[in-house]
């Protein structure tokens, strides 16, 4: 179908275009940005007059929960909550059940998203087998199938000689591994050390369990010059180690959760267990050098961390709550009262949930590197559509998401998505 937006407030971060016009798109593709060819005859035409036209925003934390968990997610629930939230492209950990570790899942994974025809799927497969920690992962025949990079999702390395070979390994055949900093034997804790972890009676996860892994991933990286990605930064000593392993010119590069960049520890409450998180959250000097490290380059992206979890699973007492939130509806909102509140330029709030982590993903998108978060034209059609002035209510019962748990329920947010396109064709529409 050969569509054409027009009148919308066309912004992409990538490129700092920035203008009223209208966008033309045809056979899934880009072919108008400024103005429609001379011969465009488009079947649909869009009036976005007083809306952001933006590039699909891209996410690299999303679990769907399937397969093993579909009692807590579904690929179209997750994927039509994807969509909503204006998300075209995801990444997934590799913790389903079975673990991605063999190339027939990941192609089967890969298989059925494809025909739902909503978001792009990109999977991260298995550092180890089985996440046991043990024995590598065949990665050439994994990337084959479709994986970005390989990771450990949430099961900490205990041998740092497997994680030395893995990025031998990685670094040979220029893979990134994707890593959670998190010291195996102080990250048992359910909240983060401190005096309100204390106050609370609650197991508490000191920063050191952070930043003990990150000198350690650091120190084998000097070493073996592979290039890692790490997942969901939480603390400022943390941001300050990126800093610093950036400037000395390690290959390098990091996002933090929507969740961290908003909340802090007090969020908690009164044992709210939509609070129970992965990493906790922390003190307030930690969510405010996130929030400075997101804005100078430090931090690259900032993700939903999706993590659906049943009514079953998080109504229980706080330390024995399953981790996680719902994300995918909220992270574009999110972005945009990160801008209101902090004067972030809006620019650059877009350009962390679109071509700044399509950019981590970098080559291992092929052909899609050129155009994924961007808008280009000859790039692929992959474009939301939001009314920046649309202000809603968190109410969780209405979210597409099979998860209805999240820390911003009875949140008004803004920015709201009227429609979502992915290769030219609507995927989300709001009625």
């Amino acid at each position: 179908m050969k569509i054409l937006i027009q009148n919308g407030r066309v912004l992409d971060p990538a490129s700092g275009f920035d203008q009223t016009c209208d966008v033309a798109l045809a056979a899934g593709r880009i072919v108008g940005l400024g103005r429609a060819p001379a011969d465009f005859a488009p079947a649909r035409r869009i009036d976005a007059a007083g809306c952001l036209v933006l590039p699909g925003l891209v996410d690299l934390a999303a679990r769907l929960r399937e397969p093993g968990h579909e009692h807590e997610g579904m690929l179209e629930s997750e994927m039509a909550a994807a969509v909503a939230g204006g998300i075209t492209s995801l990444v997934c950990p590799p913790d389903t059940d079975p673990v991605l570790d063999e190339p027939g899942l990941v192609e089967m994974l890969k298989f059925r998203a494809e025909k739902l025809h909503q978001a792009r799927l990109f999977p991260l497969g298995a550092l180890t087998r089985g996440l046991a920690g043990e024995v590598l992962t065949e990665m050439a025949e994994l990337t084959e199938s479709g994986c970005v990079g390989f990771g450990q999702a949430e099961v900490a390395l205990a041998s740092n000689q497997v994680l030395q070979r893995a990025l031998q390994y990685a670094a040979t055949f220029g893979y990134t591994v994707w890593l959670r900093p998190q010291d195996l034997s102080l990250g048992k804790g359910v909240a983060a050390s401190g005096a309100l972890a204390t106050r609370l009676g609650l197991a508490g996860i000191p920063v050191a369990a952070e930043t003990i892994a990150m000198h350690t991933i650091f120190e084998l990286l000097r070493g073996t010059q592979a290039r890692v990605h790490l997942c969901r930064i939480s603390s400022a000593a943390g941001v300050e180690l990126v800093r610093r392993a950036k400037q000395e010119g390690l290959a390098v590069t990091c996002d933090i959760s929507a969740n961290s960049l908003h909340l802090t520890e007090n969020d908690i409450g009164f044992f709210d267990s939509r609070a129970r998180l992965a990493p906790p959250l922390r003190q307030q000097r930690d969510r405010d050098a996130l929030a400075a490290g997101l804005l100078d380059g430090t931090i690259d992206a900032l993700v939903s961390d999706h993590n659906p979890v049943d009514e079953d699973a998080k109504t229980l007492p706080f330390a024995e709550a399953e981790p996680g939130a719902t994300g995918l509806e909220l992270l574009l909102s999110l972005a945009l009262k990160w801008s209101q509140d902090a004067g972030v330029p809006l620019a650059r709030a877009l350009g962390v949930v679109t071509c700044e982590p399509a950019r981590v993903l970098g080559g291992a998108l092929g052909t899609l590197s050129a155009s994924v978060g961007k808008l280009v034209e000859g790039g692929v059609g992959d474009v939301c559509i939001v009314d920046p002035r649309a202000h809603w209510t968190v109410a969780p019962g209405t979210l597409c998401s099979q998860g209805k748990h999240t820390p911003f329920g009875g949140y008004e947010l803004p920015g709201q998505v009227r429609l979502t396109l992915v290769g030219g064709q609507v995927a989300f529409e709001r009625e």
